[in-house]
């Protein structure tokens, strides 16, 4: 099954109006001779207001909650530089902080409002609040979220020169983790690589690292090994998309040296404008699980520096190779882990010490599956029903009543 059918399935279970439509073009091309475009990395845009989705998005399964402890992004600011956020999603009702608005010459409206849906979504992976009729929610929901707007779509609104002066704004007002889901593309929709230690882009992530901000990149949606920008740069957490498997989201997640981790990044769950949810795929929200991650580390560790808090992202991923490889770097991030790895801090990762027989791969440890309560109950039902029909079966005795009753069991439950 490829990803257009994942996603088909996934928003027809949701009974939500997702609409997938192919990649804009944001900023129009001006290949490597000029600025290059900031092209958002995300498959498509869903309607919206959307309604809500209930029981919880396997991304957070994969998460126990409650296992994060007291930690939930609590006084952290993270700078969300995208399409803007609305704030009129119930869910983010109180989270975003205005910033920035890099689009303001050229379109109506301020950095609170997203015409586009983009950054709403990003914005509600890493801070939605708990909401009611959805088992959604971010992974730091005390977090403030920093909303710059620089990307809408739009012809020539969205270059390097408009990237680096959002990060710059941020650096300069407050933001202590950046998340950037973009990258910039030429003239051909390929990863631009005009980008050198002196590039405007280059000095700006390097200034902002410099100030003790985390600096994380979705790592792009090319299908490709080359390097994309922000995300290969230097000390940046760049973000890679895994599927339900913990594998590389195969068919548009980007290899190579743009991808320090993985995160989840196919059927994500996420808050969309004036209210609800959608379901999208990309490394645009990939990146967002990892930036909240980097929040719930800055609460705990105020005073790590942002190469500190990378490293101890990628040492607790989840992986099968002692180090890092081509598809999801150092592996699939793993909240729990990262912030209750209670070792003292190291600068950089380093590979995992080879096991007893020195030539098998480390195995991964397994996420642990958390449930929500509504989940536990039909679980609960599903059981009684089940033992009532082997009771009925064992009473009526017939080999009909059997045969359909083992037929109803071989059929796989639709999440």
């Amino acid at each position: 099954m490829n990803r257009h059918h994942r996603r088909a399935l996934a928003v027809a279970a949701c009974a939500l109006a997702c609409t997938a439509v192919p990649a804009l073009p944001f900023g129009q091309p001006l290949g490597s001779s000029g600025p290059a475009q900031a092209t958002l990395a995300s498959d498509g845009q869903c309607t919206f207001p959307a309604a809500s989705i209930p029981g919880e998005p396997w991304a957070l399964q994969r998460v126990l909650m409650s296992q994060l402890g007291n930690l939930k992004g609590q006084n952290v600011t993270v700078a969300v530089i995208d399409s803007g956020v609305d704030d009129n999603n119930p869910q983010l009702a109180g989270a975003v902080v205005a910033g920035q608005d890099f689009l303001k010459s050229s379109q109506s409206g301020t950095s609170t409002t997203d015409p586009i849906g983009h950054g709403t979504m990003v914005a509600g992976i890493i801070a939605a609040r708990p909401g009611s009729g959805t088992g959604f929610q971010g992974l730091a929901p005390d977090a403030t979220i920093l909303s710059i707007r620089q990307n809408d779509g739009q012809p020539g609104t969205a270059t390097e020169q408009t990237l680096s002066q959002a990060i710059d704004w941020a650096a300069n007002h407050g933001a202590q983790v950046i998340n950037i889901s973009q990258d910039l593309t030429d003239s051909n929709g390929q990863p631009y690589q005009g980008i050198n230690a002196s590039s405007q882009l280059a000095v700006s992530v390097a200034n902002a690292i410099a100030k003790g901000i985390v600096v994380v990149a979705a790592a792009g949606n090319e299908n490709e090994s080359v390097p994309t920008y922000p995300a290969a740069l230097p000390g940046v957490l760049g973000v890679g998309a895994s599927d339900r498997n913990n594998e590389r989201a195969d068919g548009f997640s980007e290899m190579g040296k743009s991808v320090a981790v993985a995160a989840p990044g196919v059927d994500i769950v996420s808050t969309v404008p004036k209210g609800g949810q959608c379901v999208d795929n990309g490394t645009s929200f990939a990146a967002p699980y990892a930036a909240a991650v980097a929040a719930l580390l800055r609460e705990k560790y105020p005073h790590w520096t942002p190469a500190q808090i990378v490293a101890r992202i990628e040492q607790t991923a989840q992986r099968t190779d002692s180090g890092p490889n081509a598809d999801i770097g150092w592996g699939i991030v793993d909240p729990v882990a990262a912030v209750t790895d209670n070792s003292p801090p190291e600068d950089a990762a380093v590979p995992t010490a080879p096991n007893s027989t020195g030539a098998s791969p480390v195995q991964a440890r397994p996420f642990a599956l958390g449930e929500t309560q509504q989940q536990k109950d039909q679980r609960a039902a599903l059981f009684a029903l089940t033992l009532g029909a082997i009771g009925l079966v064992a009473i009526a005795g017939t080999a009909t009543v059997l045969r359909d009753n083992k037929k109803r069991a071989a059929r796989p439950v639709t999440r």
